[in-house]
């Protein structure tokens, strides 16, 4: 069964801890970026279901917690595989997508290595919210990137 992303709830998790940590989560601020924990808390916040298996998405504590759940890539590769139990997307090009909606950037030549999720579009501009560097309704044209991949939340798969 699929479930509708509440997109409303997850923008509305975004704004309200961008510029802080929610206590229920350990911040992984000192230990490689908060980026993609903050990501997963929001599609959690907008209705997701986590995936408790050993390739899955969830999160019990710091130690407990599936790799997709604070990796960039583990997350980029998990949201795009549309068989499993939890939130999936689809990649998308910039114009097609919507609040709640993630994009991940390449900031070196090796791989992508931050994530933010959008919180509102204006005239066409996209804004988004992220840790790591936190932000509250950033530009995304502020960020310097070699490469961004759009991925747009369908929903997400109930056992």
């Amino acid at each position: 069964m699929i479930r509708d992303y509440n997109r409303e709830k997850a923008v509305a998790y975004a704004q309200k801890w961008a510029l802080g940590a929610n206590p229920e989560f350990y911040h992984f601020g000192g230990l490689g970026g908060d980026c993609t924990n903050f990501v997963s808390q929001c599609l959690l916040a907008g209705q997701a279901e986590m995936n408790y298996s050993s390739n899955g998405w969830f999160y019990i504590n710091s130690y407990n917690r599936s790799a997709s759940w604070s990796g960039v890539n583990f997350l980029q590769n998990f949201l795009l595989t549309k068989d499993r139990v939890g939130p999936f997307g689809e990649v998308k090009n910039l114009e097609s997508l919507e609040k709640g909606d993630l994009i991940f950037l390449r900031q070196n030549p090796l791989r992508f290595n931050h994530s933010v999720i959008i919180s509102k579009i204006e005239n066409g501009q996209i804004f988004v919210c992220a840790h790591s560097d936190d932000s509250l309704d950033r530009s995304l044209s502020t960020y310097n990137f070699i490469e961004l991949q759009a991925v747009h939340i369908i929903g997400t798969k109930t056992l």
